[in-house]
């Protein structure tokens, strides 16, 4: 690869391809979120069978351009589109899922108190489930913060190294 010096390469190929692994999996995520806010607007099932979304997974669709601006940072080392993957990371994926998790807190704590659900998601509670898919999310963003700072290093580092030569 260019711009990389070999002690750096075997580093950030396995960095790359954990971080790849992640936007796909997000991917996958996203892809369901997306399949059930329109069976939801849609009408294509019942109202029993899927609630209309909630109002953070309108902002949430905006999280796969983190994903797409890392995946373009991938074939060139280019810095700027993971920097601007990661801050966009915490604009478009994690503010909303923050106020996703404000937005449920009413209907679980109803549901958890009183037993009383009102949305339902194929016969679950649509609030126990989003939950369960909002912990998953936030690991998988965590996860993909955590190697796009170690790929950034190690690119970083391996830029640094190109200078000094």
């Amino acid at each position: 690869m260019k711009g990389t010096s070999p002690s750096a390469l075997p580093h950030s190929v396995t960095l790359k391809y954990e971080l790849k692994k992640l936007i796909y999996v997000h991917l996958v995520i996203w892809l369901l979120l997306v399949a059930k806010m329109s069976v939801g607007h849609l009408r294509l099932l019942s109202h029993d069978q899927v609630a209309m979304p909630y109002q953070w997974e309108y902002p949430y669709l905006l999280s796969i351009v983190p994903s797409l601006l890392g995946l373009l940072s991938f074939p060139r080392n280019n810095i700027s589109y993971l920097v601007l993957s990661m801050i966009s990371m915490g604009l478009f994926s994690i503010a909303p899922l923050i106020y996703g998790s404000m937005e449920m807190f009413p209907a679980a704590q109803q549901l958890y108190r009183h037993g009383k659900a009102y949305r339902f998601l194929f016969g679950f509670s649509a609030v126990s489930v989003m939950y369960l898919v909002l912990v998953l999310v936030v690991q998988v963003h965590a996860w993909q913060l955590y190697y796009s700072k170690k790929l950034l290093d190690s690119w970083f580092t391996s830029t640094q190294e190109k200078k000094r030569k």
